[in-house]
């Protein structure tokens, strides 16, 4: 079971930025996707955004032109840039790999943006 561990997390004003880093402890070249979901209180979890093992890429509408996702595969590593941080962004934010039959959780880190 691949172990994922999520940083980069904190507290901003709107406006504001974070990076948030997933590493993997193993490679995720075998993964089909890797993707940032978020849950707000209340609210169901939502995919933020994912990329495929060729390289494509998927955001969520209400992310899209604001978010970045990008991996470093020779750190295990994916990233996702965020700028222009909107109160309604605050969520705790998780990664996950996943192929068919097998997918994989961090424990997620929390993203709290003030207005």
């Amino acid at each position: 079971q691949v172990q994922l561990v999520e940083s980069g997390g904190g507290s901003v004003q709107a406006g504001g930025s974070l990076t948030l880093s997933c590493v993997a402890s193993e490679s995720t070249e075998r993964f089909s996707y890797m993707g940032w979901y978020r849950q707000a209180p209340g609210k169901q979890r939502e995919l933020v955004a994912d990329i495929s093992s060729g390289g494509t890429i998927y955001y969520a509408d209400s992310v899209r032109g604001r978010f970045t996702i990008s991996r470093d595969r020779a750190k295990n590593t994916v990233y996702l840039q965020m700028e222009s941080l909107k109160p309604e962004d605050t969520a705790l934010y998780f990664c996950k790999a996943s192929q068919p039959g097998y997918e994989s959780w961090g424990q997620g880190t929390q993203v709290t943006v003030s207005s």
